[in-house]
Formats: structure tokens, sequence, C-alpha cells
């Protein structure tokens, strides 16, 4: 097993997790601007990605952009890493590629702890991207636990690229923001991933 072949059940049931659903959860979080340069990517990118229509597409040329943005607005002090191997417990199927890791460590020749935000990309509906996001948010939260850096939340978001839903793990509990945040709200979803960054 890995953590794309969970299901939404099976992930909930296998670690004894709690799931919030909700409504506007991030409501609150302060919008970050856009840069000029991010800007402008998504000015050439957007209409491209969506008219390949490809989960490569979207991830090159819409995620990858806005993740490396947050990296920018933390001055580099941040680590990104795009389709690399995860593999923390394969016995429990924690074990995996993850399209997205943000970590709060420098290091970028190896994944280091502590995980902060997980982002998994889809091409299709969002919502066949939660388990699998789920899971990689758990085995993160084991990853940091196991050497000796645990913070109180891992973040997670499922994404297409032009529509992100983000969710947060705290203990058990797995809480889902139901609102569905658009690429026409960049302000609102570099946000987010900003504040999920800075509460660390």
């Amino acid at each position: 097993m890995a953590y794309s072949d969970f299901k939404l059940a099976e992930i909930i049931d296998a670690f004894g997790l709690t799931i919030q659903e909700s409504s506007g959860m991030f409501a609150s979080v302060q919008e970050q601007e856009c840069s000029d340069l991010l800007s402008t990517i998504l000015q050439e990118n957007v209409d491209l990605a969506v008219a390949i229509s490809s989960e490569k597409a979207r991830s090159e040329m819409i995620i990858s952009p806005i993740l490396l943005e947050i990296r920018r607005k933390f001055n580099y002090k941040i680590s990104f890493f795009s389709g690399v191997d995860f593999t923390v417990d394969s016995q429990r199927g924690l074990n995996g590629f993850c399209d997205f890791i943000l970590s709060l460590s420098s290091e970028q020749l190896l994944v280091r702890s502590p995980v902060v935000v997980l982002v998994e990309s889809k091409n299709e509906n969002l919502r066949s991207g939660l388990a699998q996001c789920i899971a990689e948010m758990v085995a993160a939260q084991l990853f940091n636990e196991r050497h000796q850096n645990p913070i109180k939340t891992i973040y997670g978001a499922v994404t297409i690229g032009t529509i992100w839903q983000f969710l947060k793990l705290e203990g058990n509990v797995v809480a889902i923001d139901l609102s569905e945040y658009y690429i026409k709200d960049i302000k609102k979803i570099l946000g987010i991933l900003y504040s999920a960054i800075a509460e660390n």
C-alpha cells in the first residue's frame, strides 16, 4: 500500500482519525500580496495549463510557481520539494511520492523535519486527493515526531492548480475546509500557505 492507495474511510480507520468539516475555516487569514513575477507567470501559464489539461502541466505551470513564491516570501529559509519519495512507515502504507512538500528546514538536499505543508496535485476533482493528502499529513506528523521536531499543526492542500482546498491535522483530528479557493483568489491562497508556515 502507498499514500495513493488509501481511501478516505481506510485512512480514518487505520490511524484512528476524527474528521471535522467546516466552511470558511481560513476566512480570517490575512491575504498576502502577489509579486509581479508570480502575476506574470500566472497570466502566461494558467490558460495554457488548463488547455493542456494534464496534472504535470498544472503542477509545473501553476502550483510550483505559487509554492516558490511562498519560499521567496520567507527569504529562502524554508525548503521546497517536488515529486520526492517520502517513505516514513511502509508497513502502515505511509510510503510513496509526495507531489510537493514545504519544510521549515532550510536544507534542500534531503527532506528534513519539521515538514509543515503537503500539497497534492490532481487533474480532476479535489475530493479524489483528500485521502492521499491526509495519509501524507499523518506521515509528516510521524516523521517530525521521530526526529524530535514535532509541531502542533500539519497543513495540507489538494489542488488542480486553478482550485485549492485546504486541510489541517492536529493530534488525530483532521479539519477539512469545505470552501474552495480559486486562482482569482491568489492573494487568499498565498495567505493561507504563508500563515501555515508563519505560525510555526
